[in-house]
């Protein structure tokens, strides 16, 4: 057998990786040998294993988990087309946020944070037609716009007139699996299939204008939350933001978002 088999350093030398690399490989199930001498431990490898091992190379050197790795060398090739698609779809999801976040960088080297006029006033009782959805704070910007494309059809459905702007509302803190909500406010319609009705109640609040991408927003976050704790006061949920000027309308750097959060005298 071990005529026709290659050891675990000619098989490393063959596929141009190391000893420690197939040893890692095998002790996480991905690439075993195909036999294992009882007495001494040495590992041998079929020559035809070394595609499977390039595989698993060019993937890792992908940053793609080891999890991910094995499933789709076990899966039938559609299924393995799917697995590497979805992998590519979440690898152009964190290019976009690792744009984002250079674009925020350069901001701040260029100019320093940003001036944002936080003001203090008072926001009257809404009635808001809502749909919702759970997600991670990597999902927001997707889940908005999934949530928009259901509001409006539902409301035009129901004959539910209702008064600009959209709204979108969050918790204070953005975790794992949150809720969501985006809104129109109406003073039209009951309860319909897929949508609820969501009365924000009128008071105290702390506010600011953001001009420019969504992907800039925590730039105002920043300024607006520094200025509630300045003042000693405290935030209130749901965090509001009021889409003034959306996407259909101009380009990324002329958005128009007011963000708003309710505040209250601090109990500390």
């Amino acid at each position: 057998m071990q005529g026709e088999l290659l050891t675990i350093g000619r098989f490393a030398r063959l596929c141009r990786l190391s000893v420690k690399q197939l040893r890692h490989y095998d002790e996480m199930g991905l690439l075993a040998p195909v036999h294992v001498e009882a007495g001494s431990g040495y590992r041998y490898y079929a020559p035809e294993q070394a595609r499977d091992a390039l595989t698993i190379a060019l993937l890792r050197d992908m940053d793609l988990p080891l999890a991910v790795i094995a499933q789709a060398l076990a899966a039938e090739p559609e299924s393995r087309a799917r697995i590497l698609r979805a992998e590519r779809d979440r690898l152009a999801e964190r290019i976009s946020r690792d744009q984002a976040r250079m674009e925020m960088l350069e901001r701040l080297a260029e100019g320093g944070l940003p001036g944002y006029e936080v003001t203090m006033g008072t926001e009257p009782e809404r009635r808001l037609a809502v749909v919702r959805a759970l997600c991670d704070p990597a999902e927001i910007g997707g889940k908005i716009a999934e949530c928009v494309g259901r509001l409006l059809p539902l409301l035009g459905q129901a004959g539910i007139g209702w008064e600009p702007p959209l709204w979108v509302l969050y918790p204070l803190d953005l975790e794992e699996r949150m809720e969501i909500a985006v809104g129109a406010q109406t003073s039209q319609g009951a309860g319909a299939p897929g949508l609820e009705y969501e009365v924000l109640p009128g008071g105290p609040v702390a506010e600011t204008l953001h001009i420019g991408p969504y992907a800039q927003l925590p730039l105002a976050y920043n300024a607006l939350f520094a200025a509630i704790y300045e003042r000693g006061l405290r935030p209130r949920a749901p965090v509001r933001e009021a889409c003034l000027v959306g996407p259909a309308e101009a380009p990324q750097e002329e958005l128009m978002t007011r963000l708003i959060i309710p505040i209250q005298e601090s109990m500390a």
